[in-house]
């Protein structure tokens, strides 16, 4: 056949590919040039090899039935792997390729049993939008890993399948602002990277219920749960603590986890609590949350907060010596996210004010800040409970149980999870307990002070004490 008529079934046999879904078919050819065509031999050449297997599978099957049919001849696919140096498109007035090329795939001779099955499928999967909400910055690479969060670290990169057991559910739990959510985006970003083709959803609980109560206003149930259970390959929700109160959301939800979990599909939650500690949640849920592992993110060390410091300081180009990030991190000890925005005020101030960053600087707006917001601190409150109920503070660390001692030691534990941002655990090596002590403790003073007077009238006078 003349190569003109051979170039023109070509075009119409890409055309009538693309026709199926436009946009995803030039995504995919930008990265497949034509070489050359020849009594049916096409030669193609792909960026790499993800390239070449995505097309063969997805769009090949429809192009080569187009070119047989308009040609009666038996195509024949020929690869090569290399840089592109011209869009898909007519084959140029340029003498074949001579560089070396690689046999892919034959196509099969049309009385081949299982072309028509290929060729049935209407149009080719589009790979997935990526997940709405995601901030470039929060990958494995920028996360600065300590003892207070590598158990968490460890567990996301498998979760992400890079390596080492794999638990679904993977339940991440800790204070705001500790890295949570940084590492729920790490291994979306690392799952997409891996596999284009993966199916993520990210969503918050928040977004969850809306997108819940929406499907039920416009009678959309199906498609919200085809969305969420046959079109999910991968499944992660931040802040599972609000879907408390939301029995509906949460019978949803629970039917959710139970088919992706019968799929295998990695299920992954944050929360600012452990499940036990979760109040207002179907039991059946928190026994859920239990099944695979529960990894929480502690306070950093000193060491590990000056490293993260430094490591926001890098990724925003600023110039940071170790005893200013030294400081920042003796400062600021409860909160990553805060001690972040802390270092980008000050670099923000010093590029106004023409000033360096350096000891004298920090210091000084260091103080400005303390001094107009003082905080509330663990030993405050201890000292407070104490005042109060007419107890030492080595009574608050003990193991005496009587009663003043012990509605003293639980109220002080109350009132330092309510005002300071700390994890139980943290609380539990400050009152010499275990964290489930402590939970245990929180959560009784948390209900008595609805229905008992008398210990809301104590809790009433602590608080007005400490706020002078």
């Amino acid at each position: 056949m003349h190569e003109a008529l051979l170039n023109q079934a070509w075009e119409a046999a890409l055309a009538a590919t693309r026709g199926l879904s436009p946009a995803t078919f030039d995504r995919w050819f930008s990265g497949v040039q034509l070489e050359s065509l020849t009594d049916g031999v096409v030669c193609l050449r792909a960026r790499d090899a993800f390239h070449r297997d995505w097309v063969c599978d997805h769009y090949l099957p429809s192009v080569v039935e187009h070119l047989r049919g308009a040609t009666d001849l038996s195509i024949q696919l020929v690869w090569t792997l290399g840089a592109i140096e011209r869009p898909l498109g007519r084959v140029t007035d340029e003498a074949p390729s001579s560089r070396p090329r690689v046999r892919a795939s034959v196509a099969p001779p049309p009385s081949s049993p299982s072309l028509p099955a290929r060729h049935a499928q209407q149009a080719p999967a589009p790979p997935p939008e990526p997940p709405e909400g995601l901030n470039q910055q929060y990958t494995f690479v920028n996360f600065v890993v300590g003892p207070s969060n590598q158990l968490a670290h460890a567990a996301a990169v498998a979760a992400a399948g890079g390596g080492g057991r794999r638990y679904s559910p993977l339940f991440l739990c800790g204070g705001t602002g500790l890295g949570k959510t940084h590492l729920m985006q790490a291994i979306a970003h690392q799952v997409r990277e891996a596999s284009p083709d993966k199916r993520i959803v990210y969503v918050s609980a928040e977004r969850f219920t809306n997108e819940f109560i929406a499907a039920i206003q416009n009678k959309k149930m199906d498609a919200f749960r085809e969305r969420y259970r046959s079109q999910c390959d991968i499944l992660l929700v931040d802040d599972v603590q609000f879907l408390a109160g939301r029995e509906q959301t949460q019978e949803e939800f629970f039917h959710t986890f139970n088919a992706l979990h019968e799929r295998d599909r990695p299920i992954v939650v944050t929360s600012d609590k452990y499940p036990q500690a979760l109040e207002r949640m179907e039991e059946r849920l928190v026994s859920r949350f239990s099944w695979g592992l529960v990894a929480d993110i502690q306070v950093p060390e000193l060491e590990t907060r000056a490293a993260i410091v430094r490591k926001k300081a890098e990724s925003e180009g600023l110039s940071l010596r170790a005893d200013v990030a030294l400081l920042l991190a003796q400062t600021i000890s409860a909160n990553v996210r805060e001690l972040e925005g802390t270092l980008v005020r000050l670099a923000v101030k010093a590029s106004l004010t023409s000033r360096e960053i350096d000891l004298e600087f920090v210091e000084a707006e260091l103080s400005q800040v303390q001094g107009a917001k003082k905080l509330t601190t663990l030993d405050d409150i201890q000292r407070a409970v104490c005042h109060h109920f007419h107890v030492r503070s080595s009574d608050l660390l003990s193991t005496d149980r009587h009663r003043s001692i012990a509605l003293a030691r639980h109220v002080a534990m109350y009132l330092a999870k309510m005002r300071l941002n700390v994890s139980f655990p943290e609380l539990g090596r400050a009152f010499g307990k275990d964290h489930t002590t402590v939970m245990s403790a929180v959560r009784k003073v948390g209900e008595l002070r609805r229905t008992d007077q008398q210990l809301r009238a104590h809790l009433d006078a602590i608080e007005k004490r400490l706020a002078r």
